[in-house]
């Protein structure tokens, strides 16, 4: 495409043929092929009456050379080029291409008609010594008030550590000008860029600049292709016995028949992990360390802004809002990315790790922070204090698997701590009933199994299965309700019993059979799930298969929620049957009916649904089995020490590559939140198309668990595109002072050239240089010059001409023209006096190494 618009500005063309040899060593190089093509292209032409130019690519490649033919009805058009490296002195200025493009013409006539030109000169400015890149870069020894490097926690850096912007080009154009009219030799010229009619501007764009937020975000998704464990990372496993490297390797087999006995008390994950702690310490000595302890110190304050609260931890409540309003950009932003809310602990901790990697260590300092936040956990679940940054609930499936184990572990906790909180006011409550006087002999009896109950730590039945079971104190005290008895009789020895677990009355509704309240019981909480136990689950009941028995097998599996409901409202509802279950857990499920009885009076007649007859129904089969149990006394359907456990193992078992995989999606949601915010500062249309085409892309490509890495780098070089685009915003605002201009109009004038400059490849200044945005512009090349004038001179000499050399000594504001052009056009008849008047033309282009020149010499050919 670019030899088709060099070749569109040196002849004027807009439609032509091109020849070209297909490989670099087919070039024709020889001026007897060069002619050999010219006659068959001549031919050609003829033959086939064809009025569209032709054109033969000759010489090397990289001289762009093209010379061609057009033939129309009594006219031929001879496309010709000269290509030269040095440029004779007689020939820079446009008395000298005056002199060339007469002789070439041949008119017959005198005097010769008059020839107009057009000349264009351009100016390269490459000095920007007044204006300092504004970027400063980050002091990453800095840490004051809670920053790093000189960037606060929770923030990602923004800009190009250097000028986007390398050279600005001022086009000055004489568009219409007649000979004999304007001067301009090797002694003098009238070609006064200040005086020009018509300015165009373009800007060059450094090639790739160095972007801060785009090399955090590649940074830290290079860390996904690494391979190493965080042992690996950080030298020596941390659980590694000691002493273990020195053991003889002839005793290995000894072991297997010497007794030795179990240390149970070391058993203890407690135990394990303080001991861990003291190994990380002796193995890793604190100079060794990727992370020092200042560093460290402020990343967990910002992390648990809690520990540093003087309340106890256990007040804390986490503030993360997991749900904010669905009318929220940002919601549907993380919601789309499936990443974090922007004020959680997962959000914080990616942004930190992305910070930690690029200042602070590396991998190595990535697996340090991790390691630590692992043991931070582990605190939290045994010593029963809240993770902030998290919202209540069950774990929300929209976000990344990490963020729903932190949230599961969050659960974990608040199970835990209510758990414990309500048998100490269980104990509270037995003590001071007791301390009131009640001191019958059952009752003090029934006391004091509660207070070995209650007195006894939870914590301690963790590895035990009698967790799950009523204890010993509740068997004896259902035997005594008449729970025994209740399997072998019916309603009669079922209302006897004492109700318990009752949350409050359930409007009107009556048991049918008794005719007492019907009461709603306090249930269980079914388990919360996070999205790989819901996969792992589902791949488990559908490999029970279609069959009879591994449908009813399924369905006992998922049950286990209903089991305990039914027990539940057995134990607040004695004497109640399977209808009164339904009228409260599935009202559907129970149909009524207006029917006429025996003495004609309108009643209303229940029945189970269709559906609670089929035989072998679940729900009949689950009612026979429940016992009348209360919530409290219930096998528990979420086990938050078990699930603890796991989420605690699923944590330290991640690897930095794992890590970085889990929260890519919350640093590239954390980098379109930082662009949209700087684009906001700088309004550019196109590119908040560019923003909403990255978000569209992205929510794309991040819903998947592994996307491709091929689509992770181009998003992410998606947003180091428009990181570049408002950072030359921002070069160009600083470098035409914006901000500066007092009047309100110059100033959205000045915005909207600068928005032009970037969208478009040329911009008209409009004034020239008598304009605003012309005025600056003078002003730059102004202060450019008297800086070149006081710099040292260079030991090469300059490659100028004498006559350039004069009008540089002659103080202008400009310097040399980097490039000119000329287009010299005339009409004449050619070749004889009484020819037809044809055009001629002759484009001349003059740069530091480059001089051609390129004709289209037209004749008539009716008479020759």
């Amino acid at each position: 495409m670019t030899f088709l618009l060099e070749l569109i500005a040196w002849y004027g063309l807009r439609e032509f043929v091109v020849i070209a040899p297909a490989a670099n060593n087919d070039a024709v190089l020889s001026e007897s092929k060069c002619n050999l093509l010219l006659s068959s292209v001549s031919i050609a032409l003829g033959n086939t009456g064809c009025q569209v130019p032709l054109f033969v690519q000759i010489h090397q490649k990289w001289r762009r050379m093209y010379v061609g033919e057009c033939q129309g009805p009594g006219v031929r058009t001879d496309f010709e080029m000269v290509h030269l490296r040095k440029v004779p002195n007689q020939y820079t200025h446009l008395s000298g291409l005056l002199d060339i493009f007469k002789s070439k013409i041949g008119c017959p006539l005198t005097p010769l008609p008059p020839v107009s030109i057009a000349i264009r000169f351009t100016y390269v400015l490459q000095d920007w010594l007044q204006y300092f890149w504004p970027q400063q870069p980050p002091d990453i020894d800095a840490i004051v008030g809670g920053e790093v490097g000189g960037l606060e926690f929770g923030k990602l850096p923004f800009g190009a550590c250097e000028d986007p912007i390398s050279e600005l080009h001022l086009a000055t154009t004489w568009p219409h000008l007649t000979e004999g009219i304007i001067v301009d030799n090797d002694v003098y010229s009238d070609l006064d860029p200040i005086q020009a009619p018509h300015w165009s501007v373009r800007v060059r764009k450094a090639d790739n600049p160095q972007c801060l937020l785009g090399d955090f975000v590649t940074e830290f998704f290079k860390i996904c292709r690494r391979k190493e464990s965080t042992d690996e990372i950080l030298g020596r496993s941390t659980f590694e016995e000691e002493g273990r490297e020195t053991v003889d390797i002839t005793h290995a087999l000894s072991k297997l028949t010497e007794p030795a006995p179990v240390p149970i008390h070391k058993l203890s994950v407690t135990n394990m992990v303080h001991s861990a702690k003291k190994k990380i310490r002796k193995h890793r000595g604190v100079e060794e360390s990727p992370l020092n302890n200042d560093v460290l110190n402020a990343i967990l304050l910002f992390l648990f802004p809690d520990a540093a609260s003087d309340k106890p931890l256990d007040g804390f409540t986490s503030t993360g809002n997991n749900n904010p309003s669905s009318d929220n950009e940002e919601y549907n932003l993380y919601n789309q990315f499936k990443s974090a809310p922007s004020d959680s602990l997962t959000y914080k901790l990616a942004l930190c790790l992305c910070m930690i990697n690029f200042y602070h260590g590396g991998v190595k300092g990535v697996a340090h922070l991790w390691q630590e936040f692992v043991l931070e956990m582990r605190f939290r679940w045994e010593n029963n204090f809240l993770i902030p940054g998290l919202a209540n609930g069950v774990p929300n499936l929209r976000c990344c698997l990490l963020h729903q184990k932190l949230q599961m572990l969050n659960c974990c906790i608040e199970r835990k701590r209510a758990r414990d909180e309500g048998k100490k006011s269980t104990l509270s409550d037995y003590t001071s009933s007791a301390s009131a006087g009640d001191s019958g002999p059952d009752h003090l009896k029934d006391t004091d199994k509660e207070k070995g109950e209650v007195g006894k730590s939870w914590d301690s039945w963790s590895d035990s299965e009698e967790e799950y079971f009523e204890c010993l104190s509740d068997t004896e005290e259902l035997k005594g309700n008449g729970q025994e008895n209740g399997k072998k009789g019916g309603a009669k020895e079922l209302s006897s019993l004492k109700p318990e677990g009752r949350l409050h009355q359930h409007g009107k509704l009556t048991l049918l059979h008794t005719g007492e309240p019907l009461y709603i019981p306090v249930t269980q909480e079914p388990a919360p799930m996070t999205e790989d136990l819901l996969e792992e689950q589902s791949e488990v009941l559908a490999k029970l298969g279609t069959s009879a028995e591994g449908a009813h097998l399924r369905a006992r599996m998922q049950s286990a929620c209903l089991l305990s409901d039914m027990e539940s409202f057995k134990a607040a509802n004695p004497g109640c049957f399977l209808e009164d279950f339904v009228r409260w857990y599935s009202p559907r499920d129970y149909v009524e009916e207006e029917v006429v009885d025996e003495k004609g009076n309108v009643i209303l007649k229940g029945e189970l649904s269709a559906r609670m007859k089929i035989p072998s129904n679940m729900w009949v089969e689950a009612w026979e089995t429940a016992k009348p149990v209360p919530a409290r006394r219930q096998r528990r359907l979420f086990d938050d020490t078990r699930e603890a456990e796991k989420v605690l193992h699923y944590l330290a078992v991640q690897k930095p590559a794992d890590l970085a995989r889990h929260l890519l999606p919350c640093v590239i949601h954390a980098a379109v939140l930082k662009v949209k915010e700087e684009e906001t500062l700088e309004n550019i249309s196109s590119v908040k198309k560019i923003i909403k085409q990255i978000i569209s892309h992205s929510s794309k490509v991040l819903r998947f668990p592994n996307p491709e890495d091929k689509k992770l780098e181009e998003i992410i070089h998606q947003i180091t595109n428009v990181e570049a685009t408002i950072a030359r915003a921002r070069s160009l605002k600083a470098k035409f002072g914006t901000e500066k201009c007092e009047k309100e109009e110059e100033r959205e004038d000045l915005e909207k050239f600068v928005s032009c400059l970037l969208e478009q490849p040329e911009v008209s200044v409009i004034g020239a240089g008598r304009g605003h945005a012309g005025s600056i512009i003078h002003k730059l090349f102004v202060n450019a010059q008297r800086a070149a004038s006081m710099a040292p001179v260079e030991e090469e000499p300059k490659r100028t001409s004498s006559s350039e050399e004069r009008r540089q000594n002659s103080g202008s504001d400009f310097p040399a023209p980097a490039g000119r052009e000329l287009i010299l056009r005339t009409t004449v008849p050619r070749p004889a006096p009484y020819s037809k008047a044809l055009p001629q033309r002759m484009y001349s282009v003059l740069t530091k190494e480059d001089f051609r020149l390129a004709g289209a010499f037209s004749a008539d050919t009716s008479f020759f």
